[in-house]
């Protein structure tokens, strides 16, 4: 498998950040808000110091861009983007539906990808050209080929409360289209479960490239598709997604032409 030792390391220190996310579940103190609905916690920041800590060991001639810290280390042609609690507001919550991502892009091309879920203890990872894996078992996306047979996701954007009308335009046109709609709290997990065939696509607006990298490559290692809302390649830099399974997307693309 390519990239074997970055892909060890991101193993190991999922798993350790996982527990020490474990250990803190139901124990937070520190609530902070970076907007209305956009939360941070000690938790969130413990966890990437021990990520950040861990790759800049291993790898470090790398750059580093974390969700809470921003970019670390000197400018590279490898960089890491780093989410090191995709779904405080379920974890603060004690909703067990949360993750580590982590993924390396080599002059701006995702090249590989791991996302943990410390409550389930699934280990998601990927790497270029060779496959998707959970829990070191290969994974593909479904094989659903109708959009109303289909179980899709979402998310919802923090700025939400101040323009919900196309964001909820996309939703009812989905929620009427297809067989049912889940939003669930964390794109890392919700693109996985694309990866793993659970959904048979899953769309959102405003994310993040630390939301999206890592399971962005799991789905297309899985065999499936993503581009923004427009059909254009996607990038985690883009402000759309949509992530399938490659046979529902067209469909998908139609629904969210609001």
């Amino acid at each position: 498998m390519a990239y074997e030792k970055e892909l060890s390391v991101c193993r190991q220190v999922a798993l350790e950040t996982g527990a020490l996310l474990r250990d803190f579940l139901g124990r937070v103190t520190q609530i902070a808000h970076k907007t209305e609905t956009d939360l941070v916690t000690e938790a969130d920041l413990q966890s990437e110091k021990v990520i950040l800590e861990s790759l800049g060991r291993h790898f470090p001639e790398d750059t580093f861009f974390t969700e809470e810290t921003g970019l670390h280390g000197a400018a590279s042609k490898r960089v890491w983007l780093i989410d090191p609690l995709d779904g405080t507001i379920n974890f603060v919550h004690e909703v067990p539906f949360f993750a580590v991502s982590i993924a390396l892009q080599l002059q701006g091309e995702t090249m590989l990808g791991v996302v943990y879920n410390p409550c389930t203890q699934e280990l998601f990872e990927a790497s270029k050209g060779s496959g998707a894996f959970l829990n070191r078992k290969p994974i593909t996306v479904s094989k659903t080929d109708k959009l109303i047979d289909s179980l899709v996701a979402t998310g919802f954007p923090y700025t939400m409360h101040q323009n919900p009308g196309d964001v909820m335009q996309r939703f009812n046109n989905l929620i009427v289209r297809g067989q049912s709609v889940r939003r669930l709290g964390s794109a890392a997990m919700d693109l996985c479960y694309v990866a793993a065939g659970r959904f048979a696509g899953f769309w959102e607006q405003g994310l993040k490239p630390w939301d999206t990298a890592a399971g962005a490559i799991l789905v297309e290692e899985a065999g499936g598709r993503i581009t923004d809302f427009d059909g254009n390649p996607f990038t985690p830099f883009l402000k759309t997604m949509l992530a399938s399974n490659s046979l529902i997307h067209e469909d998908m693309l139609a629904a969210l032409r609001v």
